[in-house]
């Protein structure tokens, strides 16, 4: 495991790089090329696979007004992905996503995820610091931000590239299937056992959070809730730090950078109000 933790976290170093010398790929929004060697029939196979057995794993929430508080931020920001999509012609870019949101009971965890194919799942233990709705869409937007620019098949595609020469995904599974099974679940930022993530690189970061801001904006939040957010989760650093932190890290040159992505949200924002 420690193996295949240091070749993706190599991959993810070296991937701004490996990028400019490939590109198959462009994320909405940011315009930036990708090396995408996946497609995209595999990745929704691999996530509706992968949440599947996450939430076989997990105890779901049971408290109502929680649940559907992230089923209504959730149905909001994703229906403002689907407008924005439409609206720039890439609505081909999510075909086959099936939009589905979960809230897994555990208040230990602050944190949530989105695996290709729009399944979400929020864990308990970050609806303190979200609050709110709005505070909730900060997180809910990122996550799906980070499945929207495909981040996962580019993380996945590395590993392919590096470990395997480019081959493709059916024949890794045939040469090394355990190998390339952990490699999988590696490049969706989730480990071989639940709760185990493994942070996407700043690039990918940064990338999500604008996205993210230009998301939660265009279905009706205030994108500056996210420096509240955020401060709120850079006060948890004085203990022991949450998993979220340890995979988003929140440091104060992060929030000067979302500070500085706000106006260009704020478009979207007053377009809708």
């Amino acid at each position: 495991m420690k193996k295949s933790i240091f070749v993706i976290t190599l991959l993810i170093s070296l991937m701004p790089l490996l990028g400019l010398l490939t590109g198959c790929g462009q994320v909405p929004l940011t315009g930036r090329k990708q090396m995408i060697i996946v497609s995209d029939a595999d990745m929704l196979a691999l996530g509706d696979q992968q949440y599947k057995e996450i939430l076989s794993k997990s105890q779901i929430n049971q408290d109502q007004n929680k649940y559907q508080m992230v089923v209504r931020v959730g149905n909001r920001i994703t229906g403002a992905v689907d407008s924005f999509l439409k609206q720039n012609g890439l609505s081909d870019y999510t075909a086959g996503y099936k939009w589905e949101f979960n809230l897994i009971q555990d208040d230990n965890t602050v944190n949530a995820f989105c695996l290709p194919g729009g399944k979400i799942a929020v864990y308990s233990g970050i609806i303190p610091v979200a609050k709110n709705d709005t505070g909730l869409a900060v997180v809910m937007s990122h996550e799906i931000a980070h499945a929207l620019a495909k981040h996962g098949a580019e993380r996945l595609s590395q590993v392919l590239l590096v470990q395997y020469g480019g081959a493709s995904l059916s024949d890794a599974l045939k040469q090394q299937p355990a190998e390339t099974q952990k490699y999988m679940m590696l490049a969706f930022g989730i480990g071989t056992n639940v709760g185990v993530l493994l942070p996407y690189n700043r690039l990918q970061e940064k990338e999500a959070d604008r996205i993210g801001l230009a998301i939660m904006a265009r279905a009706g939040y205030d994108p500056h809730e996210a420096l509240s957010f955020w401060e709120r989760m850079e006060k948890l650093e004085s203990g022991a730090p949450p998993e979220f932190l340890s995979t988003h890290p929140a440091t104060t040159e992060r929030i000067k950078e979302i500070q500085a992505e706000i106006p260009e949200a704020m478009k979207y924002y007053k377009q809708v109000k």
